[in-house]
């Protein structure tokens, strides 16, 4: 069945960055779109990022545009999410999709922006 296992989110300052990835398995990664999704207390998921199969496309929830970097690695069935000039809004946990809604996600990582 699908796995989506998220790694690399913790606790960084304003200004600082991070470097998400995903590892998938189950399913045809090559063939299929991938997105970041997030979830900060209290509200529902958030698109943040989307890429499509080959990579050459990407898009970006306007917030995150400029900071936010999104890629994939269609061999080793990986999905990336380079996080720069994080702000304190930032703070969720961040989860690795095959869909926009985020319907399709793994177990998340946290991710916490605090001085």
């Amino acid at each position: 069945q699908v796995q989506l296992v998220e790694s690399g989110g913790g606790l960084v300052q304003p200004g600082g960055s991070l470097r998400l990835s995903c590892e998938a398995s189950g399913f045809t990664f090559s063939g299929s779109c991938m997105y970041w999704v997030r979830q900060a207390a209290g509200k529902g998921l958030e698109f943040v990022a989307g890429i499509y199969r080959d990579g050459m496309v990407q898009t970006y929830e306007d917030s995150v545009k400029g900071r936010f970097t999104i890629s994939r690695d269609n061999v080793k069935s990986a999905l990336y999410l380079q996080m720069n000039e994080m702000k304190v809004e930032d703070t969720a946990v961040y989860y690795c999709a095959k869909d926009r809604q985020g319907r399709t996600r793994g177990q998340g990582t946290q991710v916490t922006v605090s001085s």
